[in-house]
């Protein structure tokens, strides 16, 4: 979608704004949720090759049964580790993503100060909902609502347009032997000057 195809529709310069702002918050999110995946993807190809090669150094040193016993407890525990470290990191990866989200749903002028205004510690992720936002967004609201945008709706076009023959702008009919008269006067004082 670009400009030059709602113009082609007929559509107003500030429809046309509102249009690709509109358009933009949906490309951003798209956007975010593809980055989301991609690092997910990164993530879990670098444990898979960290994986192999561990699997590659048990391979080399199955000659020692008992080493080998001791090294297999390690690497567990260290996995079990990255686990949950990669589980966490995921969690709040998507955590932020739905609160940023959600402050743009919200129509928040700027997220960043929004969020920073917020107790997020008491604010929770349950799947895709965010449990105790709502109510410190309300509350910001009726304290600071200058943080959000106001929920009017955009003007609308007067249909009216400068140079027309409307409201008004209509020239008054001229008697032709009136300005007949008045171009010979005006002729006649350039004449004596």
């Amino acid at each position: 979608m670009n400009r030059e195809f709602l113009k082609g529709l007929g559509l107003e310069e500030e429809a046309i704004n509102s249009i690709m702002a509109e358009h933009g918050k949906t490309v951003n999110t798209t956007k975010e949720e593809l980055k989301t995946a991609q690092t997910e993807a990164q993530s879990l190809k670098d444990q898979l090759k960290e994986r192999d090669t561990q699997l590659e150094e048990l391979s080399a040193q199955s000659g020692n049964n008992e080493a080998l016993k001791q090294q297999l407890e390690v690497l567990k525990e260290a996995n079990k580790q990255k686990a949950a470290e990669y589980e966490a990191k995921l969690h709040k990866q998507t955590y932020d993503y739905a609160l940023d989200r959600a402050l743009m749903g919200a129509k928040a002028r700027n997220p960043l100060a929004v969020k920073a205004l917020l107790d997020t510690e008491a604010i929770k992720l349950d799947g895709d909902k965010l449990l105790g936002l709502d109510d410190q967004l309300n509350k910001l609201r009726e304290s600071d609502g200058y943080l959000f945008e106001g929920e009017a709706e955009p003007p609308k076009p007067s249909g009216y347009t400068p140079g027309s023959p409307q409201r008004g702008n209509t020239p008054k009919p001229k008697d032709a032997y009136e300005a007949g008269k008045q171009r010979a006067l005006e002729r006649h004082q350039k004449e004596e000057n």
